[in-house]
């Protein structure tokens, strides 16, 4: 089941509503006593249903879990919808200038405190969660691939998983680098990373700097899976072919 009500981000927006979902397993009312690990996603709206969707196609994520019977909780946030580049600016670790939307200042700091010191508790408040490192992964695709990666290595003490599909690291990949570089992570961490070969034709320098990237982390001893996508395009209908081969790197145990 999927649960849905309206929040505000005072840090970011005042009082404008946007959704927030919760995806529960159905084992979740049959099994009172289970905790569960979770997944935190960016870009709610396009993660459960079409009718919510910014282009009407989902990642169809509930139909997944149901399907495949997954034991996980997913809780996902409305990204900000402003003409004001709202979304890139909320999803920006770092402040850049592109040519077709000018300069664009990063709030994804702020974004980050708000979900880890605002929403993580209340999830953690109402649902029976795994709250601990171990049991908190973080995903998202393209400005929310980009802040998944900035969540597992910023505040690796709060995530110990990621996907980060079709990471927007064309934004600022010196900054990205140079960020990962400089902080402790935690030798347990694991990122799964792609990008699809459809997309990556159409971004020249965007292989270059997920080599950068994907070899810095592995410099800090990041467990990662890497992929190129055959066919992949930058758009919710592959992202959702992709949710078999992320989810089992998240959940993956020895």
């Amino acid at each position: 089941m999927v649960h849905k009500w309206k929040i505000t981000i005072p840090e970011l927006t005042g009082n404008e509503e946007r959704s927030a979902y919760v995806y529960l397993p159905d084992s979740y009312e049959a099994d009172p006593e289970t905790r569960y690990p979770v997944l935190y996603m960016f870009d709610g709206h396009n993660v459960f249903f079409d009718s919510d969707a910014t282009y009407g196609k989902s990642w169809g994520m509930k139909e997944y879990l149901d399907r495949t019977e997954t034991q996980i909780i997913v809780a996902a946030v409305e990204c900000n919808h402003s003409p004001d580049h709202g979304r890139l600016k909320e999803y920006a670790p770092f402040s850049f200038r592109d040519s077709q939307c000018g300069s664009i200042t990063g709030m994804g700091h702020l974004t980050m405190e708000w979900m880890v010191h605002t929403f993580k508790p209340e999830i953690d408040r109402k649902f029976r969660t795994l709250p601990d490192r171990s049991n908190t992964f973080i995903g998202g695709s393209s400005m929310g691939g980009l802040m998944s990666l900035y969540a597992v290595t910023q505040y690796n003490h709060v995530f110990s998983r990621a996907a980060a599909l079709s990471p927007s690291i064309w934004t600022a990949p010196v900054k990205l680098e140079q960020m990962i570089r400089r902080v402790r992570i935690r030798p347990d961490t694991v990122v799964y990373l792609d990008y699809g070969a459809k997309e990556m034709n159409q971004r020249p320098g965007i292989r270059k700097s997920l080599e950068t990237i994907a070899a810095v982390l592995l410099e800090k001893n990041i467990l990662l899976t890497g992929r190129i996508i055959p066919g992949g395009t930058h758009c919710e209908a592959s992202w959702e072919r992709q949710i078999p081969f992320f989810m089992s790197t998240l959940l993956y145990r020895e």
